[in-house]
C-alpha cells in the first residue's frame, strides 16, 4: 500500500528516514560544529498519541532536530500505512551508543531525572566501562509536573557551569521533551535527549525484554506483564491502533 501523502508522518507527526549509522552522525557532526539547541525525541505510540492531544507537546516533537523510532507500532503502522521511516532506534540503545561516543571524544555528560539517585547510580557504573568521558548527575527536580524556581535555577546554573556536550534527561514524557524546550535557550552547543526509561534499564532496577521478545516486537506486552502498573499508559495502544486504520482508510 502507497500512501498518497508525500511526507513521512504518523498521525501529522513528521518521522525522519534515518539509519542508527546516520543518527550517530548527525550528532557527533553537531557536537563538533555546531552552537545551536539540538533536541533529540523518542517517537512511539503513546507519545505521537500525546502529541495528537496535547498541542504545547505536538510542537515540541515537531520541531525536535532528531526524531528517532522507539516502538514496534510505529514500524508496523509505517508498514500498513506505507511510508518510508527509519531504522527502530530505542532510547536505551541511544543513550548506551551516546556514552560510548562520549568515551571515545572525552565528552562531558550530564544526567538528569529519574528515581532519586538512580543517575548517580549509573555514573558511579560508567565512569569505569566509559572511563575517558566524565560524568555529573543529579535527581534535579522532586515532582516535574511542579518544579519550583530554585530547582530549575540550580539545575540550570550546573549546566552553566558544567557545560555539558550530552545532557540525558528521564522525566517521563511528556514532561521531559517540554522541560528540554521550555530551557531550550540555556541548552544551545547541547545534545539533549529524552530517553525515557533507560536510566531504569541501565542501572538494572527494570528488568529488560529478552532478545526474543524485541525481536518479535512485544515489548510492551513484556513490560505490562513486568510492570501492571502501567496498563492505562498502554490504553493509549487502542488509541493508536484506531486512528493509524482511519489513516489507512484516508489514503487507500
Amino acid at each position: 500500500m502507497k500512501n498518497k501523502n508525500k511526507q513521512n508522518s504518523l498521525l501529522n507527526i513528521p518521522i525522519d528516514p534515518l539509519s542508527r549509522k546516520e543518527v550517530l552522525e548527525k550528532i557527533i557532526k553537531y557536537i563538533k560544529t555546531s552552537r545551536n539547541f539540538l533536541h533529540i525525541v523518542s517517537l512511539n505510540p503513546e507519545i505521537i498519541v500525546e502529541a495528537t492531544k496535547n498541542p504545547q507537546f505536538k510542537k515540541v516533537v515537531k520541531s525536535a532536530q532528531i526524531r528517532i523510532v522507539d516502538g514496534s507500532g510505529v514500524i508496523l503502522a509505517s508498514k500498513l500505512i506505507g511510508i518510508q521511516i527509519g531504522e527502530r532506534y530505542t532510547g536505551i540503545k541511544l543513550m548506551e551508543d551516546l556514552l560510548k561516543e562520549a568515551s571515545h571524544q572525552r565528552l562531558r555528560v550530564m544526567l538528569l531525572g529519574g528515581r532519586p539517585k538512580i543517575a548517580e547510580q549509573i555514573v558511579a557504573c560508567q565512569k569505569q566501562a566509559q572511563s575517558k568521558a566524565t560524568f555529573f548527575a543529579t535527581d534535579g527536580i522532586k515532582d516535574i509536573q511542579n518544579p519550583t524556581a530554585r530547582e530549575e535555577k540550580g539545575i540550570l546554573f550546573i549546566v552553566a557551569d558544567y557545560r555539558p556536550h550530552i545532557l540525558l534527561v528521564s522525566f517521563g514524557s511528556p514532561f521531559s521533551e517540554l522541560w528540554l524546550y521550555e530551557h531550550r535557550q540555556s541548552l544551545k552547543k547541547i545534545v539533549c535527549a529524552s530517553v525515557g526509561g533507560a536510566f531504569d534499564y541501565m542501572a538494572g532496577t527494570t528488568p529488560r525484554a529478552p532478545q526474543f521478545i524485541h525481536q518479535i516486537g512485544l515489548e510492551w506486552l513484556y513490560r505490562l506483564v513486568t510492570q501492571p502498573w502501567r496498563w492505562r499508559r498502554q490504553l493509549k495502544l487502542i488509541t493508536f491502533t484506531k486512528e493509524i486504520f482511519k489513516e489507512m482508510i484516508k489514503y487507500r
